[in-house]
């Protein structure tokens, strides 16, 4: 059969980019479809600072004139001049259950970097660990939450046979409110003990500040993970464009921050999870789909926690901790019956042991992949 693999040049291509997922995920129940404006930018089809200092070139996969896959390779500048590396990423993957169409979208990715002398390459990323990340291999049963991937089953087999290998897994974590409540005795003596000696004190966001709070935990998300693995700050620019989004999505009921003498020194913020309402609205905000995202926010049974940052000097005196204990109450309070931690990174050993010994269960295991002369097998399995 003939079969090609043609970079996106024209406005038909990026449409059926775009479109492929709908055909891909037909008979998945627990996909949830992509807000399709926010996916245009991620792409990098409309404006979006991120690519200020990274550039993109995405493929199609067709067969017979069908199309049966596509993949971006991203050269994310940014990354590579703050990790002091040479590294392509990969990201927005999807492929029909054939090895030949996987291998060809991930061999054109790999062309498209050698031209650039780039051999090292990691993925997937949509477009960077800033934003959704990682490949799906443990916890198909269940819809992921909001802005955290999914993918069938088969992909992992798919992206190993084309010669990646496991680099890091990201964890999500879960648990009912009543269960994560039971922080031990020991870490409730962490919590008590950091406040009192550090004077910390807690607080809800301001309301009438709400813009530039936004943009302060985004700040505080910079400023907390330079030694992060793969992390990359986000730019001045991009932290505008993603706290004026946010500042729609963000629940201030849900999104607490730490003081001493009055300077933030962490903060920790939850998002209801949107994806049950973006799954009704197919992906759709306009004209009319907005309403039904962001109204009757106290309907929400869910929620993702998706950043607890506390800045460098003091991550290791319990203000962390400090700042779940402040959010719990708020949870409570807020109908919320259940609550996703993600992601942790598999070798953040201190943060996974702070939630299962508060009582979270891993519920979903994501994966990131490399491949270059610096790729290196894992012993850990997939399960």
């Amino acid at each position: 059969m003939p079969f090609v693999v043609e970079p996106v040049t024209t406005s038909r291509q990026k449409k059926q980019f775009l479109n492929l997922p709908w055909a891909i995920y037909r008979d998945y129940p627990n996909w949830v479809p992509p807000l399709r404006m926010n996916q245009k930018e991620l792409v990098g089809y409309a404006k979006n600072p991120f690519y200020d200092d990274a550039e993109a070139q995405t493929f199609l996969a067709y067969r017979d004139g069908t199309i049966v896959g596509r993949v971006a390779a991203i050269l994310n500048h940014a990354y590579n001049t703050f990790q002091h590396e040479q590294r392509g990423f990969f990201g927005f993957f999807e492929s029909v259950n054939d090895q030949e169409v996987a291998s060809a979208l991930l061999d054109a990715v790999r062309s498209w970097f050698k031209a650039r002398s780039i051999e090292a390459i990691r993925g997937p990323v949509n477009p960077s660990l800033n934003h959704e990340c990682g490949l799906l291999v443990e916890g198909f049963d269940k819809p992921p939450t909001f802005m955290m991937t999914y993918n069938p089953p088969y992909y992992g087999e798919l992206i190993e046979r084309a010669g990646f290998r496991k680099v890091q897994d990201l964890y999500a974590f879960w648990g009912p409110v009543t269960k994560v409540a039971g922080l031990d005795k020991k870490l409730a003596f962490i919590v008590q003990t950091a406040t009192e000696r550090f004077n910390i004190h807690v607080r809800p966001m301001d309301r009438t500040r709400f813009q530039a709070e936004v943009e302060m935990f985004l700040r505080l998300y910079n400023e907390s993970l330079p030694g992060t693995w793969g992390f990359s700050p986000m730019s001045p620019a991009e932290i505008k464009h993603v706290s004026k989004s946010l500042k729609f999505l963000i629940d201030p009921e849900l999104a607490v921050v730490a003081e001493i003498e009055g300077k933030p020194i962490g903060a920790v913020f939850g998002l209801p999870d949107y994806n049950p309402r973006i799954k009704a609205i197919d992906g759709r905000l306009f004209p009319f789909g907005f309403l039904t995202l962001l109204s009757k926010r106290r309907g929400f049974k869910r929620m993702r926690v998706l950043s607890a940052n506390v800045i460098p000097e003091w991550q290791r005196w319990g203000v962390g901790l400090v700042l779940m204990r402040g959010l719990l109450p708020r949870i409570f309070g807020s109908g919320i019956e259940e609550v996703e931690f993600s992601w942790v990174l598999e070798s953040n050993h201190l943060s996974r042991a702070t939630l299962e010994k508060g009582g979270a269960e891993r519920e979903k295991t994501y994966r990131l992949y490399d491949t270059g002369p610096e790729a290196k097998l894992f012993s850990l399995p997939v399960k």
